[in-house]
């Protein structure tokens, strides 16, 4: 076991009441977050280009009965935006660094997109932390993604990004929008989220944590992480997967590969939802995530077991021939 070491607890700024925001500062650099309400802890993890407001539907009434976590990511809100490491393992370091600091031991992860690659990455790396894992439109199950972000990727994408922000420049991307929408298209579904990420974009280093962020798991291929070749290893916690059917950003047969690879886990789809089914249904969203933590026995890790699945693979043949086809289709490599 590597040697651990300690520490020094930085400071943190506690929100005045209900689940205002708060700073803590980590390693130097600020970290915005939002708290609230008691009991066992759920942590909600954002996409690439958003922040906690992303969650502001979900997150009162889940405090009725937990303690709700809902932090900027390094890079994204109100977070410092420092030239850094913005890679998965990364932020599932920072994110378990900020639970030290706020003296939580155990979450529930529920994670969207790139926050649901964070989610399974901390899994990963942090098992005897988790709870439970609920991944919702998760990146790192295929190569395929929309080619919007595809094309974020590119060379100077920063600085059209920046045009987006020009006067003037919002008409032409509205106007685009409700075409979308009038045509009844996936993307028409998705478009107005996706516009409001690069609205959350304020500033030129909030343009270029965008970049990195999406750079460490996005290429012009597609996508270039994947958590197919060990995510056998969540059978140690309850797993709940979500996706909306009309997802034009991450397909949902990613859903369908992802519940084939992870044994035990639990598949829900929302008709006619797209990338972001819980802005799509909120409360459907959460009386399905209350309902999961109520039924579901906290995850039971042990070294020993972590061993045995470690050098055992996944447990069953047709996993394991899924999780090698997927693997060699999805990229090149997994975060480490």
């Amino acid at each position: 076991m590597a040697h651990v070491i300690p520490i020094r607890k930085p400071a943190v700024r506690a929100p005045e009441s209900g689940s205002a925001l708060a700073f803590a500062t980590v390693h130097g650099y600020r970290r915005a977050y939002r708290i609230a309400g008691e009991g066992p802890a759920v942590l909600l993890i954002h996409g690439v280009g958003a922040s906690c407001a992303h969650w502001e539907d979900c997150i009162d009434t889940l405090a009725r009965r937990h303690t709700v976590i809902a932090p900027d990511l390094l890079g994204h809100g109100h977070s410092a935006k420092p030239r850094a490491d913005y890679s998965v393992a990364a932020y599932a370091n920072g994110l378990r660094d900020l639970l030290g600091v706020l003296d939580i031991d155990r979450v529930t992860l529920v994670g969207h997109s790139f926050g649901g690659g964070v989610a399974m990455q901390f899994a990963y790396q942090f098992p005897e932390r988790v709870d439970r894992l609920v991944l919702i439109s998760t990146g790192g199950v295929g190569r395929q993604v929309t080619p919007i972000l595809r094309a974020a990727t590119l060379p100077g994408a920063g600085l059209a990004l920046g045009l987006l922000k020009v006067a003037g420049a919002r008409l032409p991307v509205t106007a685009a929008v409700r075409a979308l929408q009038f045509l009844d298209t996936g993307l028409g579904v998705d478009a107005p989220d996706l516009v409001n990420v690069v609205d959350a974009l304020p500033d030129q280093n909030s343009r270029d944590a965008f970049t990195r962020t999406l750079r460490a798991v996005v290429d012009w291929r597609g996508q270039v992480v994947t958590m197919l070749d060990r995510c056998y290893l969540a059978r140690g916690f309850p797993t709940l997967l979500v996706w909306g059917d009309r997802d034009s950003v991450l397909p949902v047969a990613h859903a369908y590969t992802a519940y084939e690879a992870m044994p035990g886990s639990r598949l829900e789809i929302f008709p006619g939802a797209g990338h972001f089914p819980h802005h799509t249904d909120p409360a459907r969203f959460v009386r399905l995530l209350e309902e999961f933590i109520a039924t579901t026995t906290p995850g039971d890790w042990s070294v020993e077991q972590w061993r045995e699945l470690l050098r055992t693979g996944s447990p069953a043949d047709k996993y394991a021939r899924a999780v090698s086809r997927e693997y060699r289709e999805a990229g090149e490599r997994s975060a480490t």
